[in-house]
């Protein structure tokens, strides 16, 4: 089994901040979608994550850097990333342990017929169906 874990920034492109990043995911995003045609005829699963923003460690070191170079607050930093990328309809940045839970489930039995499948987990942010 592979899950590869790329971002919403390859579905949903945040221009003034992370444009490369956001192309690199989105390369990422069909370079998992074609390995799982190819390799999922051998018995091997390929799926992927994508969250939205996670509460880690490097996160907190972008918000506070993007918080410094804009001369605010990084709860206002914070703020502004969110609505850039429409809000958050759950009204809070992910936390390790949501992405956790959903790979945990996809490691499981319960997730043996799941190939090719790109999961967002995103507290609904992804305006798309």
């Amino acid at each position: 089994m592979i899950i590869h874990i790329s971002s919403v920034s390859g579905l949903i492109p945040i221009y003034d901040a992370l444009g490369a990043y956001g192309v690199s995911k989105a390369a990422l995003n069909n370079y998992s979608k074609s390995l799982s045609k190819e390799v999922s005829p051998k018995g091997v699963r390929v799926l992927t994550i994508s969250p939205g923003m996670v509460k880690t460690g490097a996160a907190d070191e972008f918000l506070k850097a993007s918080a410094l170079e804009a001369g605010i607050s990084i709860e206002e930093t914070t703020e502004n990333l969110i609505k850039s990328q429409g809000g958050i309809p759950m009204g809070r940045l992910a936390q390790p342990e949501d992405v956790a839970e959903l790979v945990g489930f996809l490691v499981s039995p319960r997730g043996s017929y799941l190939t090719g499948a790109n999961y967002i987990i995103d507290g609904g942010t992804h305006p798309m169906v």
